[in-house]
């Protein structure tokens, strides 16, 4: 019997991206012979301006993925968005509609809510989110389903934003959760983290970094020492890539 399925081109948008976990997870479904026929290849382009162009010359295309730097550049391109994709004000997943539309969701947030939740206690009742990126904006919307309240922090502080330089013991107390969003610690720059006094994590706290390569960051080590659970960006990848396959074959 011939699957439905056949036949499709499907990719990732963005820029540096040749260590793309979206391309190697596809590729190795696509290899089972439900799926044969379908394809998944990395779109690299330096600027979000030459995404018109690629659109026009990959008209067999059926989905995208989005990731850094474009989850928010890419918006003014699309015809429509999701409420949620609305709601958060970023894309990771773009789907191109039987009338030829561009549709963009936001499945960042279900990716990780859904590794974060089995996670949780009591005792984790506030959240610290690192960045202010489109990858942070789909956590945030999370966290506001899981009825968490959270802080941005940024190297500079604005209105909502804390800067490094306040983060202390006292907010270690009051923030039980560390995210991660930034890119700092990344392959290859494996041995940067973010700037803070992990001397005062604790068994009570959890470390997440959205960063999947290297498994273990040196943010992740450095709150592991200090007895805090502590939880990379595998799963919420995984999650996600699950709920975009869903979105494209809807």
């Amino acid at each position: 019997m011939v699957d439905i399925l056949l036949r499709r081109r499907f990719g990732l948008l963005g820029r540096n991206i040749s260590y793309s976990f979206s391309k190697g997870y596809f590729t190795e479904k696509f290899k089972n012979e439900v799926f044969a026929g379908n394809s998944y290849e990395n779109f690299d382009i330096s600027e979000i301006n030459y995404f018109t162009e690629l659109i026009k010359n990959n008209p067999d295309l059926k989905g995208l993925n989005v990731t850094i730097p474009y989850k928010e550049q890419v918006i003014p391109f699309l015809d429509k968005l999701s409420r949620k994709a609305t709601l958060i004000g970023a894309v990771n997943t773009i789907k191109f509609t039987k009338s030829g539309k561009l549709k963009g969701y936001n499945t960042d947030y279900y990716g990780f809510k859904k590794s974060l939740e089995p996670l949780l206690e009591p005792h984790h009742k506030k959240a610290l989110i690192l960045g202010t990126g489109g990858a942070s904006k789909g956590v945030a919307f999370a966290l506001d389903e899981l009825g968490i309240p959270y802080t941005f922090v940024s190297r500079e502080a604005k209105e909502n934003i804390i800067d490094y330089d306040l983060i202390n013991a006292t907010t270690f107390d009051n923030f039980q959760i560390i995210i991660n969003c930034t890119p700092v610690g990344t392959s290859p720059n494996i041995d940067a983290c973010p700037s803070l006094p992990y001397e005062f994590f604790t068994e009570k706290h959890i470390a997440y970094d959205l960063i999947y390569n290297p498994a273990e960051t040196t943010f992740l080590k450095l709150s592991k020492e200090k007895g805090a659970v502590i939880k990379n960006g595998h799963d919420m990848l995984i999650f996600q890539a699950e709920k975009a396959w869903k979105i494209w074959n809807k």
